[in-house]
This record gives C-alpha cells, structure tokens and sequence, in this order.
C-alpha cells in the first residue's frame, strides 16, 4: 500500500470506530480480515495512523474546523506528523486509492491555521470535556501541559527479573536493539518505538521465554516499590490480574516470604500460572475463586484475616494513567464507568483492611490520574475505618530509595505522570494499620 492509500484506510477504520461506536481494535481486526492484500507492515502504519488520530481527536478537529474521520486524520498529519499542505496535496489526491483531493474549505483552512493556543483546555488538552474538573482539581494550572504529555506515545519498557539476572546482563544479552536503562527504576531497560508505534518483538527472545524479563511500564515497577515489600514478608496481592506486579513483588522479596495472588475473576489468573513457572518466583500461592469471587461465598483468603504485612491492591480503575497507548479508551469512558469503578474500589480495599495484621499496611494503586479514584477513595475508605493512617507519601519514597524521583504530590499519596516522570500514570498510597 502506499502512504496515501494507509490514510485512506485510516480515514474508514475511523469511520467505522465513529459509526458504529466500537473499539478501536476491533474496528482494525476487521479491516485487515477484509483486506488479505495488506501485509503487516500495512497493517501496521494503518494502527499507527488511527491511535494517533485518536490521540489528538479534540485539537485535529479544532485546527480543521471539523470533527469528521478526514478532518481528525487531516489535523492529526499536521500536529503529529508536521506535514505542511503543500504535503497534504500530494497525499490527497484521489489517485490511486488516496483519499479525496483537498477541498478549497480545506485549502483555505490549511492555510491560516487557528492556534490551540486559543483553545479550551479539553481541545488544547486532548481529553473529554465532562472530566475537566476532576482533572483541573489534579494539576489545576498545569492541567493542559500534563494532558499533552498524554498525547506523545509511550516507550516500551521491560523489568529485568533479578531473580534470574541482572541489568547489566540482560541490556548486553539485547543489544542489537540498542536498549537505555530507565532513569527511576534500577530493574528496567527501554526500547524506542519506530514510526509504525511498535518496539522491537521482545517476545520472541530466548532471555524472554527464559523468564528473565517482563514486559512492563517502568511506572508500575516504582509503583511496585513503593509497596515497600521487603523478603520475609507475607504479600497478598489481591488484584493480581496476569500478574505483572506479582512477578515484580516476588522478585523485590527475593523469593523469601509468602506471596498470595487472587482476583476477583479467576480468568483474569490464567496467564499467570507460566508466568511464573517462568520467572522461577517460588514463593507465590495462587488463591482462585470459584468463578467470580462473591462476598456471599467462602473467600478464598479467608485463613488468611489479621495475618497480612501487606496487601496490594492494584485497583479496578478507569485506566487514564495509559492514555498514551490506549487513546480509544479516554474517547469511550463514561461518567457511568467511573462510578462503576468507584464502587468496585471501595469493595476491594474493605476486603483488604480484613486481611490486613495491627501494624501491616495496604499499598493502594491506581493508573488513574483522576481524584476520585485516588484521594477520593483513600479518604472515603479512612472514613470507614478508624483503625487505619496514611504513611507520609515523603516517608514512603524514602523507604523504596525513589526520593529523588519526580512526581506530584497528592493529599494522600504520590502520583508519577508521563510529564513529570516519564512513565505512565500510576498512583500509589499506604495506608498502616495501628
């Protein structure tokens, strides 16, 4: 396929997402099962071109004056890919399988350009305009700056699996694909990402099917960390999905200790069962539900009440701290999905404070950049339970050797940002137990 030919299909897998209000990945499956004749390469510069549409939806269409498929790809080339018009007009053609020729409207309004400078803030920002006062309520004066942060594409990070190398091993093992350390974590290694979005298929490496490394934002391994988990410890992780950040804790307790991972949906651990076999973690116990796990039924960590040093409660959230590789998601939440996740936050952290010793502690974390879902939550969550403090955010940073990380300060914890640390969003605080 050819350059305009990719923006031409871009332009109708947006159509598609727009039309019948689907996600975006199932739009692009779609496309391709239709088009036998696109190899991966097209199929690949064709996602590449839709997320980027989707990251900068509101201001392409602000600096088009049209919030049409062809208006967001046509301001999207030119705020992400800095194509001037003369470019534009060569791409849109019409020959060929391009798109359309430029209309005059079009021509006129390459020409004089209005400045986001000038635009409201969920234009300038990218993001819904129903959330701009939980977001303005986060960062207040700098919310259009950490915004546009959320608008660039994310590295792709791997956490060395130090109970099987190190560091330094590991970036020598995969130097063909020129990784740099992480500048906050001692355990990660990043790789750029090429035009097409992707990094190199680490997946495929005997270093990864080995077990010696995890794919996994350097955010969440500080978010880790500052769980404060130490060897010797009794961990349950209760959100432990597929488990990154089980594997993650197993390796900061060095493999010395008990670590319990559950979920609320016993499908969610499947692929934690060779992750682990994997990674050579020996510590970890996996505690599944029966199906989906019911307050009515038998809790499947109910031996376990007043005997945790520390749950990890990785929580159910609205996923705006991932923005930067999930640009649908932010387009297709709903006030309705917030207070879902509200709900299911306050569930999981009671669940918690049951299984939590006098003087153990839960390290709550979000990757969500939102209040209600991080301060909002602890501060409802310390009203329902007198017995429980927050840990000086300053005292946590402290504890994990991550003071001299950059981050923003919460009224109950500490929140890491794409803008001011580089990683994706993730907040994290402990709360002790008297």
């Amino acid at each position: 396929m050819t350059p305009a030919a990719r923006i031409a299909a871009a332009i109708e897998v947006l159509s598609d997402i727009q039309t019948r209000r689907r996600p975006a990945p199932d739009a692009l499956k779609d496309w391709g099962l239709a088009r036998r004749f696109a190899g991966s390469k097209d199929r690949a510069a064709v996602a590449s071109l839709v997320y980027d549409a989707l990251r900068c939806r509101a201001s392409a269409a602000f600096l088009m004056g049209a919030d049409t498929p062809r208006a967001i790809v046509l301001g999207m080339l030119v705020r992400l890919r800095r194509l001037d018009a003369t470019a534009l007009a060569g791409l849109f053609s019409g020959e060929r399988h391009a798109p359309a020729p430029l209309t005059e409207k079009e021509t006129l309004r390459l020409a004089s350009l209005p400045s986001l400078d000038d635009a409201p803030a969920p234009v300038a920002g990218d993001f819904p305009e129903w959330l701009a006062p939980s977001l303005t309520a986060a960062f207040g004066d700098a919310t259009v700056d950490e915004m546009q942060a959320m608008v660039a594409r994310a590295p792709l990070d791997i956490r060395v699996n130090t109970l099987k190398t190190h560091r330094e091993a590991l970036a020598e093992e995969l130097a063909h694909f020129s990784p740099r350390q992480t500048p906050h974590s001692a355990d990660g290694l990043r790789f750029a990402v090429g035009e097409d979005g992707r990094g190199p298929t680490l997946q495929s490496e005997p270093s990864f099917l080995d077990g010696r490394f995890e794919i996994q934002d350097e955010g969440s391994q500080l978010a880790a960390r500052l769980t404060l988990a130490q060897a010797g410890e009794r961990i349950v992780d209760l959100c432990a999905g597929a488990g990154g950040k089980t594997l993650a804790l197993a390796a900061l307790m060095r493999n010395d200790g008990a670590l319990f991972a559950t979920d609320v949906d016993t499908r969610r651990l499947v692929p934690l069962h060779g992750r682990l076999a994997r990674s050579g973690a020996t510590l970890v116990e996996v505690r599944s539900p029966k199906g989906r796990y019911d307050p009515a039924r038998p809790d499947p960590l109910a031996d376990l009440a007043g005997s945790i040093d520390c749950v990890v409660v990785d929580a159910p959230c609205t996923g705006s701290g991932t923005w930067r590789r999930n640009p649908d998601a932010k387009w297709r939440l709903r006030p309705g999905a917030l207070a879902e996740r509200r709900k299911e936050q306050a569930t999981v952290l009671d669940r918690a404070a049951r299984l939590v010793r006098p003087g153990g502690r839960i390290a709550y974390i979000t990757c969500s950049l939102l209040p209600e879902e991080n301060d909002g939550a602890v501060s409802a969550f310390l009203a329902r339970h007198a017995g429980f403090a927050v840990v000086p955010g300053a005292e946590v940073l402290a504890a994990a050797g991550l003071a001299a990380v950059p981050h923003r300060w919460t009224d109950a914890g500490v929140l890491l940002t794409p803008r001011t640390t580089g990683t994706d969003g993730f907040f994290i605080a402990v709360l002790r137990r008297s």
